[in-house]
């Protein structure tokens, strides 16, 4: 067994210059983190000859595998494939399947193949093809001093598909890489120095081959154990032990021992009790309805959301007093409370959850400053209401918002659900 490190090279001064995101590398790091594969490093360079030859050098004394994304189109600043040529010491020759795809690929769009299309097709002659079925650029695989070179398109269902389909089912025969075996938890109500503290001799104990990560996000943090070993059974067996034992810890935190967000924690709790909800969102504009709907299956537990950004809103379609928005202001509890009354009603579902705020950089008093925020939660029988003061960003004070709501959401339909 060997442990086997890869680094990852992502082209393109899109990257660089915050144009794109890259998505690429995160996927490919828990893609191969899953075949036994640690990514050691991930680098982002320019469309920049002398600076992608450099990146090639550097990562190839790091790594056993170097996984290049980007650069593979037609156009003139797509130089990875000439450069990977001359790398590796090859010649350009015409990868005649791959020529065959690109002819059907442009007759069956009805358009005429330009010469720059036709070089598609051209790979090193030193480099062994990896059909892409999803476009027109191949990937490709090279090998040097025992080193594996793997080039890849950046568009990323692309980049997938050759991974999936050639990269991934290749790592077996090319390494012993043995077995990681993860298990993750999410607390809530915990910052994560109180946590270490808190769970500092059941870190100390772990065995070497287990790591404890701590991964703090939007008010929450993710505990994840990594374990590695040569026997996959055994390996489970020792890893779902301290996990146990973790969970027994933090068990007045804990709001789930899987490794999915919040809201699918909610929905996938909404779902086992055969219950909806909807939101009125005023400060978050519709960010917590959007985090409800983003998971396949959301129509089962989420029916609706009323935006009700103006005061007029609040009003005419919430039935917020106007009274209480010219006494205490949209800001309040009082607020809160009659939008998440009168969405429960208007949608008919069994839970609803209503926030109001003030997100920054603007608009604050000196009696509400930014970041403070009324959230309510209300269920057939019974409301409840929660003050938080973030003070952050406004993006960041959105996220906390969206996030804390639905976990107050969760705790209420243990409760009362």
């Amino acid at each position: 067994m060997e442990k086997v490190f890869a680094s990852i090279i992502t082209i393109g001064d899109e990257l660089l210059i915050g144009q794109v995101v890259d998505t690429n590398s995160a996927w490919i790091g828990q893609e191969l983190n899953k075949c036994g594969i640690t990514v050691g490093h991930r680098v982002a360079v320019g469309d920049v000859w002398d600076d992608i030859w450099e990146a090639l050098d550097a990562e190839s004394k790091r790594a056993a595998v170097i996984l290049i994304t980007g650069g593979l189109g037609p156009t003139a600043d797509d130089i990875t494939k000439p450069l990977l040529c001359k790398y590796f010491n090859g010649k350009m020759v015409v990868h005649e399947p791959t020529l065959i795809r690109i002819k059907a690929f442009f007759e069956k769009l009805n358009r005429p193949m330009l010469e720059s299309n036709n070089r598609q097709a051209e790979v090193p002659d030193v480099c062994k093809v990896l059909l892409n079925e999803r476009g027109t650029a191949p990937g490709m695989l090279f090998e040097r001093e025992g080193k594996i070179f793997i080039s890849l398109p950046g568009v990323p269902h692309e980049m997938k598909w050759i991974m999936e389909n050639h990269v991934i089912p290749m790592i077996p025969e090319l390494f012993n890489t043995g077995f990681i075996e993860h298990r993750t938890l999410l607390t809530a109500g915990i910052g994560e120095s109180y946590l270490a503290e808190m769970i500092k001799a059941e870190e100390a104990a772990l065995p070497g081959h287990i790591k404890l990560a701590y991964l703090p996000n939007s008010g929450m943090v993710r505990l994840r154990l990594s374990g590695f070993g040569s026997d996959k059974t055994i390996l489970q067996q020792e890893v779902a032990q301290q996990f146990e034992t973790l969970k027994q810890r933090v068990a007045e935190y804990l709001v789930t021992d899987e490794d999915i967000p919040m809201e699918l924690v909610v929905g996938q709790l909404l779902k086992s009790k055969n219950k909806t909800v909807a939101t009125a969102e005023s400060c978050t504009g519709g960010y917590i309805a959007h985090l409800l709907s983003l998971h396949p299956g959301s129509s089962t537990w989420y029916t609706g959301s009323v935006v009700s950004y103006d005061n007029l809103i609040k009003q005419k379609l919430l039935g917020v007093s106007k009274e209480t928005l010219e006494t205490v202001g949209a800001v309040s509890e009082e607020t809160v409370t009659q939008m998440a009354k009168a969405v429960l009603a208007v949608m008919g579902t069994d839970f609803a959850i209503a926030v109001s705020g003030i997100m920054g950089p603007g608009g604050a008093t000196p009696e509400k400053p930014v970041g403070m925020v009324w959230v309510a939660i209300a269920g057939k029988e019974k409301v409840i209401t929660r003050l938080f003061n973030f003070r952050y960003t406004r993006i960041r004070n959105i996220e906390l918002t969206a996030i804390n709501a639905l976990n107050i959401l969760r705790a209420f339909i243990v409760d009362n659900g």
